[in-house]
């Protein structure tokens, strides 16, 4: 039998800019959707690291986060 003693998972994550809207207004909606995908980890209890977060010359933002895979232990993972 075999048990998961800790598990992660990087992903990098692009939030794009909405093409519809203005530059400004869609540059504002990035940086809402960025800070709601945070509280959303926080308010669902995932761990999690965010390794970088970089915003690009377009006003969108390119994030590396490193966050616990389902409900598993993240172990020495997220040190």
């Amino acid at each position: 039998m075999k048990r998961v003693k800790a598990a992660c998972i990087t992903q990098t994550l692009h939030f794009l800019l909405k093409e519809d809207a203005g530059h400004d207004y869609a540059v504002k909606l990035v940086s809402e959707e960025v800070k709601k995908y945070k509280e959303q980890l926080d308010r669902n209890r995932v761990s999690y690291k965010i390794l970088s977060e970089d915003i690009q010359a377009d006003g969108s933002v390119i994030m590396e986060i490193k966050k616990q895979y389902n409900s598993s232990p993240t172990g020495h993972y997220l040190d």
